[in-house]
């Protein structure tokens, strides 16, 4: 005669051992990467708090704004989504009074960016994964993530920092 304890163990062991497979699949599963996508986040450094998270489709267009206080200037720059990156390929600082801004080579940019004067630079294709932003009092820094305005300003006040971090999403990245 067999005891039910011997029984109930024989069956109670499967049972846990396709659990605990299961369990490491799901785990592995949520970690696994999804091709076509990049996750951004924006993220106040001081507390760790996360402003902005999307995964976003590769070839998704993500646009700063933000007024150049030294010259005058209304800057837009443009990035894509591409592989776990941000590629920043256009770059414009328009004069808010309509001059029309001359246009530049790439490999003028960073000297652009010091010496002021409207210019736009298109085709720059340069590869971003990590970006602190400092908030002025005047610039007014803000993301235009698909129907989103992420104002930076509110978030982290003046003097505060925010933090663009990208990498190729996962699948516990989804929503």
């Amino acid at each position: 005669m067999r005891r039910p304890y011997n029984c109930t163990m024989r069956r109670t062991i499967p049972i846990l051992v396709s659990l605990l497979f299961l369990l490491v699949a799901v785990i592995l599963g949520l970690q696994a990467e999804l091709p076509g996508f990049t996750q951004l986040e924006l993220t106040d450094p001081e507390t760790g708090r996360t402003i902005f998270s999307a995964a976003l489709r590769d070839g998704e267009p993500v646009v700063l704004t933000w007024h150049n206080s030294i010259f005058d200037l209304d800057v837009t720059e443009e990035f894509t989504a591409t592989n776990g990156m941000l590629i920043e390929h256009a770059v414009t600082f328009a004069d808010p009074r309509g001059t029309p801004p001359m246009v530049a080579a790439p490999q003028d940019l960073d000297d652009l960016f010091h010496t002021g004067g409207p210019f736009a630079v298109r085709g720059i294709a340069k590869p971003f994964t990590r970006i602190t932003y400092r908030i002025g009092e005047i610039g007014n820094p803000q993301f235009h993530i698909r129907d989103r305005v992420i104002a930076l300003k509110p978030e982290v006040g003046f003097g505060g920092r925010v933090t663009l971090t990208t990498h190729r999403a996962r699948v516990r990245d989804l929503p």
